[in-house]
């Protein structure tokens, strides 16, 4: 046991649970408009308190637990049933194997929360607390499994996910464009304006999703070590690269820079960043920021609007393309003189990495297709998703939370 290690992976956990709130919680309530902004602070808590008791009680044994084959764990550590202070030394040899169990459980909360940016505004929230306990289930649970656990069979192939970028972004991204093309449109949509109604809270959720990243990032080493000050570093260049190179595209683009779209670039960089950064050097994190600036732009200001679909806040867009190009990157760019523990990536001789690395976005890909259609057809049909009409007129902060975000006094 080092207690070096234990303090720092304790307070990479604490910063990961402020990504969720009050950065994610702040980020996409300021991108909403002001009626629905509770709505999107309620779900981002709930969320924390929900799927926090389901990893406790049976999440975290099916995602880490001994293997069935490779494909989800058993039920042996269903109540952190011997999760207790030594050390598991399958995952972390030098904290207690709690501490690992309750960092990784902060990751089981962010990521169906990043799912909330597809369907905001728009559906039940009843419908949205069964939807997200199913999927946590069913979906992150599993892939957790095979890309994380010890015996997952993604691992087993080689697979390199550092921080969460199959495992968090590309199967929330993938899942928030089913919900958001099953939802359909929001009244109004294409019809006139909707916009943010509090950049300013946008801004902040973004500054803070970023501060918290350190610990996503630099606390999945888990230890206090060179691979996590790699880590930590990496996330920043690529982080201020895509933020810089999102600005400077939209002021070629339309002529100005804007605050929301330096921020979205700074988040697409912290997305496409996760899973390469234990695994690459800081100038090829940089390449990667730049990189995934110019695709999620593309994405975002080009092809949803090409296409049509209400993806409200851009979960898709920033999240899933961002998720699979820093998988692929991983795979161009890992070093085993960065991380022993990693692989090479193509350029430097193994193009068999790559092709790894591509089975996963693929594999991740048609899980959550498949999965999130079930899951939806299933809470469709038990209490339906969508709420009615008028309540979406009128805002889900009065119709699902009976409150106003803001009270005018005379």
């Amino acid at each position: 046991m080092n207690s070096g290690d234990t303090a720092w992976v304790l307070t990479a956990t604490a910063l990961v649970l402020l990504m969720t709130i009050p950065g994610l919680a702040f980020f996409y309530g300021g991108l909403v408009r002001r009626k629905n902004v509770l709505s999107i602070l309620m779900q981002c808590f709930i969320i924390l308190c929900v799927i926090s008791l389901q990893w406790m009680l049976f999440g975290y044994s099916l995602a880490f637990g001994p293997s069935f084959h490779g494909i989800i764990g058993n039920l042996d550590w269903a109540g952190l049933n011997g999760v207790g202070m030594a050390p598991n030394p399958a995952y972390a040899a030098t904290i207690p194997h709690s501490v690992f169990m309750i960092f990784q459980a902060m990751f089981a909360v962010i990521t169906p929360a990043l799912i909330i940016g597809a369907y905001a505004e728009r559906v039940k929230f009843s419908a949205f607390l069964l939807f997200t306990i199913l999927w946590s289930t069913f979906v992150y649970d599993p892939l957790a499994h095979w890309v994380w656990s010890t015996g997952g069979w993604l691992k087993a192939l080689g697979g390199l996910d550092f921080a969460g970028g199959i495992v968090v972004h590309v199967s929330s991204g993938i899942s928030a464009l089913i919900l958001a093309l099953l939802l359909g449109k929001r009244i109004g949509y294409n019809h006139k304006p909707i916009r943010p109604h509090n950049l300013p809270f946008t801004v902040m959720g973004g500054a803070l999703l970023w501060f918290g990243w350190f610990g996503f990032n630099a606390g999945s080493a888990l230890a206090a070590d060179g691979i996590a000050a790699n880590a930590f570093v990496t996330t920043h260049m690529a982080t201020a690269a895509a933020g810089l190179t999102w600005a400077l595209i939209e002021w070629w683009h339309n002529g100005s820079p804007t605050i929301l779209g330096a921020v979205t670039g700074a988040v697409a960089g912290l997305v496409a960043v996760t899973p390469a950064c234990g695994f690459v050097n800081p100038m090829n994190a940089m390449f990667i920021g730049i990189m995934v600036a110019v695709i999620c732009y593309l994405a975002v200001a080009v092809i949803k609007a090409k296409l049509g679909y209400d993806d409200s806040l851009d979960a898709f867009g920033v999240h899933g393309v961002g998720g699979t190009v820093g998988t692929i990157a991983t795979g161009i760019f890992a070093q085993k003189s960065i991380n022993a523990a990693g692989a090479d990536g193509l350029l430097f001789g193994n193009v068999h990495q790559l092709f790894v690395q591509g089975l996963m976005v693929v594999v991740t890909i048609v899980f959550a297709v498949v999965m999130t259609f079930v899951i939806f057809k299933v809470v469709d049909a038990i209490i339906g998703m969508r709420v009615e009409e008028n309540n979406e007129v009128m805002g889900l902060d009065l119709t699902q939370q009976s409150e106003a975000a803001y009270t005018v006094i005379e």
